[in-house]
């Protein structure tokens, strides 16, 4: 794996074929200088894009891309920092471009992502055949595949020549103690190389069981700086040993990530992702 800036700070949907991850923010749900941890992968002809913050529709259109441009989505839980963008770009799609975005997600999740947050900025725009607009209005519904033989609950889809497997994760509420009292959220694996865990709580059956499948290239896991709430912390991910740890990226911090540069050198991690940077598999 290798490192690549932007150049001159443009990006484009298509590639040669090799699987390159670009984070179009690093930070968490408050940063005011990382932008919000959202992951955009390319491969060949094929591009998705991992949640869709409120600061994503500018983040993109600063790197050059236009939010309609955007044609496959795929969303792990629903915090304004990896949904609050999707309102612009429903909107966008039905009344700009005229194309309806595809967007993978299982039925659970998207009567959660719809009746709790979408529904109310867009269902009442206009009416449809004597009713009110639906998700499916909007969205090219992708419904991944429920997939056997996993630790946890897991699902399998495609985009293109993108393989995905969707997990689910521990992240809200902070008194669950596990995936299955928590809240609809979920990781990516991609290709079957890279695990990007999105927001989660220290799990450590997660990434030692999916790892020990999997043999992960990389992990990209959310992090922050003090223990407790629903976010890993690096004191915590400081317990994983040390194999996990030098394949495993930071993600989802605050602003004052620099304090603790030196502390993830010390306990062994790959380092910080850095945003809008592309991280390239051949």
């Amino acid at each position: 794996m290798r490192i690549e800036k932007p150049k001159n700070n443009r990006i484009k949907l298509t590639n040669r074929g090799r699987l390159e991850l670009f984070f179009i923010g690093a930070g968490s749900a408050f940063t005011k200088r990382q932008y919000q941890t959202n992951l955009l992968v390319i491969k060949g002809k094929d591009h998705l894009l991992i949640d869709c913050g409120t600061k994503t529709p500018q983040a993109l259109y600063e790197l050059g891309i236009n939010i309609t441009d955007i044609r496959n989505y795929l969303i792990t839980h629903s915090h304004a920092d990896h949904i609050g963008g999707l309102e612009e770009a429903s909107l966008m799609g039905r009344y700009m471009s005229g194309l309806k975005p595809n967007i993978i997600i299982t039925e659970a999740y998207q009567h959660i992502l719809w009746d709790m947050s979408l529904r109310g900025g867009s269902a009442f725009n206009e009416e449809e055949a004597g009713g009110r607009l639906s998700f499916s209005d909007f969205w090219q519904i992708k419904r991944p595949m429920w997939l056997s033989g996993y630790p946890r609950e897991t699902f399998g889809a495609e985009q293109g020549t993108i393989d995905l497997k969707i997990v689910r994760t521990k992240h809200i509420p902070d008194s669950s103690d596990n995936w299955q009292s928590s809240f609809w959220s979920c990781g990516v694996i991609i290709d079957n190389r890279i695990l990007f865990t999105s927001d989660t709580r220290y799990d450590r059956e997660l990434i030692m069981d999916y790892d020990k499948k999997f043999n992960f290239e990389s992990i990209f896991h959310d992090c922050q700086f003090f223990t407790g709430g629903v976010h890993a912390s690096i004191e915590e991910l400081n317990r994983f040993p040390k194999r996990i740890k030098k394949k495993m990226f930071l993600t989802h911090y605050a602003d004052n990530w620099e304090d603790f540069e030196d502390m993830a050198k010390k306990c062994g991690f790959a380092g910080f992702a850095l945003p809008q940077q592309f991280y390239i598999y051949d």
